[in-house]
């Protein structure tokens, strides 16, 4: 038996390509891979791969959180300037609050590598007691953008480090993250103390 509480996330990959069968979907197996890792919680894992289209994303991020009762949400894909790119509008359809310094910080991120990370308009709210977030389209940029540069000088935070304590603040279960890939930031008054046995 895990000592440390489960946790339900979604993860939906969004692209007209890749839900069509265009070519293989790279998004999904990318977030499922870095959270597998960084998390020391048990996982029940919810996926989707659909299409480019505002309401059906809408739609997948009511039931994943409304229904399937999802305590995180990750998307990738559908976050820049072309005309299919409607992730951000669709997300913002489904929130109760917005949570801008996500979509600032990885925007930072994004930045020492790329000058077109302006480009980029993910966005980060706030439904029920889940939280949503809006991730970029490469496997390399979402593990970059979830942990951060810690190599750099001074290191860059990562958005993932700032999840678990915005889920305890919303009523979500304690997650818990492997302090070498990511170490989860909480105040001293919200560490909760974990069993050793």
């Amino acid at each position: 038996m895990s000592h440390f509480d489960p946790v339900r996330i979604g993860v939906v990959s969004i692209s007209d390509r890749a839900s069509s069968g265009v070519y293989q979907d790279q998004g999904i197996p990318a977030l499922q891979d870095w959270l597998g890792r960084a998390l020391k919680n048990p996982v029940d894992w919810h996926t989707r791969l659909i299409p480019d289209e505002p309401d059906g994303i809408s739609a997948t991020l009511r039931e994943l959180v409304d229904i399937v009762g999802c305590d995180l949400v990750l998307t990738t894909g559908g976050t820049g300037p072309a005309p299919r790119d409607v992730t951000p509008e669709a997300t913002l359809a489904v929130a109760d609050k917005v949570m801008p310094g996500f979509g600032e910080q990885m925007r930072q991120i994004s930045l020492a590598f790329v000058a077109t990370a302006i480009l980029s308009r993910q966005v980060a709210v706030i439904r029920g007691q889940a939280l949503i977030i809006n991730l970029p389209g490469q496997p390399k940029a979402i593990a970059e953008t979830l942990q951060g540069l810690p190599e750099r000088s001074p290191p860059v935070h990562g958005i993932f480090a700032a999840v678990p304590y915005c889920v305890d603040l919303i009523g979500g279960p304690y997650i818990e993250t492997d302090a070498a890939l990511c170490k989860a930031f909480r105040p001293k008054s919200a560490l909760r103390v974990q069993p050793t046995d």
